[in-house]
């Protein structure tokens, strides 16, 4: 089923800017490098024939699974930022770079992958979700960073902002735990006890570790309207796809979740989850075709009146300054 809404063809002849998570492009001079930024992008999409969710659940995710995919859609962006960068582009055909293919095994689905849909479908229980329902964005959210807290390789600080509040110190406590916030602005914690010569708790984490921050994901549910997106928030949306720091936005009705990635004039692009392809299966060195995980067409775009105002956006700050630069950002956004 194809909405009258949805377009797949090219990208419309326009002078105005396409703007993709937080990169500006010329619809008219760069159509390729529109393409393959697009299709650089992590796309998860239904899947059939992986082992049963639970050991004897669903082995199909078709038709319940969507908001689910556009959860892994949004995070995989993150760690592509947190291990390859943001400039990073796919290139298809070619042995890929062991960091890539890090992070795509932290998806494949089976049930002892970080971020898989057996591992989201499970933990979406303690959310009171039973296994094959249909979640919202702030679901998807509150298990994604349920779910980060085990993926010590990427050492992500996943927050989740509710009622429309980021509170910028519980940040600095979550992103640097090592700093101890009560006895003043940033004062180092205590000095650490050594123990058979190696040092005792958080301070025991590398040195480069605790010098710094750890990278944030900030997720933030937001409602943008009742039944309709309320036309006030159009341009602060925009706005959002164009700050350097930008993951996207999840979002959608129930059975119509999208991954929404950026812009052109008033049209939203974005990833489509609802294409039920079969499951794969690594190799023993982990490498597996991957052409089936990154969307070789021209993306789908929709006009952002169409757009369900319940959603949830996401941001990624490698350091502390970055971090800093969005809260400046976001003020120059919300400023009446």
């Amino acid at each position: 089923y194809i909405s009258k809404y949805i377009k797949i063809e090219d990208f419309p002849e326009t002078s105005e800017p396409v703007w993709i998570l937080g990169k500006q492009f010329s619809a008219l001079t760069e159509k390729d490098e529109i393409l393959a930024d697009v299709t650089s992008r992590l796309w998860f999409t239904y899947r059939k024939n992986f082992q049963p969710i639970g050991g004897t659940g669903p082995t199909s995710d078709t038709g319940w699974g969507c908001m689910l995919r556009c959860g892994q859609m949004i995070l995989g962006q993150a760690l592509i930022c947190r291990h390859l960068g943001r400039d990073w582009t796919w290139s298809p055909g070619q042995r890929q770079r062991a960091e890539y293919i890090s992070i795509l095994n932290a998806f494949i689905d089976k049930k002892d992958s970080y971020y898989s849909i057996h591992q989201i479908a499970q933990m979406g229980v303690g959310e009171g979700k039973s296994i094959g329902q249909w979640y919202g964005p702030n679901t998807v959210a509150q298990v994604l960073k349920k779910l980060a807290v085990f993926d010590s390789r990427s050492r992500l600080a996943v927050h989740v902002a509710m009622d429309n509040t980021v509170v910028i110190e519980e940040i600095k406590r979550l992103c640097m735990p090592w700093l101890d916030f009560d006895r003043g602005a940033c004062a180092a914690s205590e000095e650490p006890r050594e123990m058979n010569g190696a040092l005792e708790g958080a301070c025991a984490l590398a040195e480069e570790e605790t010098a710094l921050w750890k990278p944030l994901v900030l997720l933030i549910p937001l409602r943008l309207g009742l039944s309709d997106i309320n036309e006030a928030y159009f341009e602060p949306l925009k706005q959002c796809f164009m700050m350097p720091q930008s993951l996207g936005v999840i979002g959608g009705k129930p059975n119509s979740a999208h991954y929404f990635i950026g812009f052109v004039g008033h049209e939203l692009i974005y990833l489509d989850p609802h294409t039920t392809q079969p499951a794969v299966d690594p190799n023993e060195d982990s490498q597996f075709p991957d052409d089936s995980y990154h969307c070789q067409h021209p993306p789908c775009r929709m006009h952002i009146c169409e757009l369900d105002p319940s959603i949830a956006a996401g941001f990624f700050c490698q350091t502390e300054d970055d971090f800093d630069d969005w809260c400046a950002q976001i003020r120059k956004v919300l400023k009446p």
